[in-house]
């Protein structure tokens, strides 16, 4: 069974995150920042989608679990590889929580795309074939994997277990959009790891859009 975790508060902490693009900052109390010290919980009022809402409690399952972000390249299992769950990028939230919510992998969905159609992936880190071990940690990959599926949201609908890529002072990012909406500014709360481990932010909005998805989130 998937469980919830309370997540711990604490100072942000600038990250580069060479590897996959996924972490910059994480500044409390500023605008976009993430929201500490919530405790996560299941109050999904809305009438959704058994897959989505599956995608969303897994998601939130990592909050107080994943601690860390750590854009280290790591020689992983295939299928079903992961880094230690104490750490991770913003990547592995979404691959977490498909692989648990839904039973879907997508380490192994993205490398037999990647060898049946190795040129229409970025080649942004001068591959000359995937690799299982990180191709699907990269937000530039997840996004062309998620477009070659047909799973873009053309609209500025945004559904709870939909994903959002933005770029973040240069640097790609994706998130989970929940089912919670911000008090504050009424923004749908997204599920995220951008420098402090996996937790709550308001984010949607405040940077330069990339993507949107909607992948195996509707009801069959």
């Amino acid at each position: 069974m998937i469980t919830r975790r309370k997540v711990l508060g604490g100072f942000g902490t600038l990250f580069s995150g060479a590897l996959t693009g996924g972490a910059l900052f994480s500044m409390p109390g500023c605008a976009g920042s993430s929201e500490a010290g919530e405790v996560p919980g299941a109050v999904l009022s809305e009438d959704l989608p058994e897959p989505a809402r599956q995608l969303i409690i897994a998601a939130e399952a990592q909050i107080g679990v994943t601690r860390r972000y750590d854009p280290s390249y790591a020689r992983i299992d295939y299928p079903g590889g992961d880094v230690p769950l104490e750490r991770g990028v913003c990547t592995d939230v979404v691959i977490r929580a498909y692989r648990a919510g839904l039973g879907l992998d997508l380490q192994e969905l993205v490398h037999e795309d990647m060898r049946a159609a190795f040129a229409d992936y970025p080649p942004h880190w001068g591959l000359k074939k995937p690799d299982p071990n990180i191709d699907h940690r990269r937000v530039p990959n997840l996004a062309a994997f998620f477009t070659r599926q047909g799973a873009e949201v053309k609209d500025d609908s945004y559904r709870p277990g939909d994903l959002v890529t933005q770029n973040v002072f240069g640097r790609p990012h994706i998130v989970v959009v929940s089912a919670k909406t911000s008090p504050l500014t009424g923004r749908r709360r997204i599920i995220h790891n951008m420098g402090r481990g996996t937790e709550y932010g308001d984010w949607l909005g405040l940077f330069p859009e990339t993507g949107h998805f909607r992948f195996r989130t509707l009801a069959a």
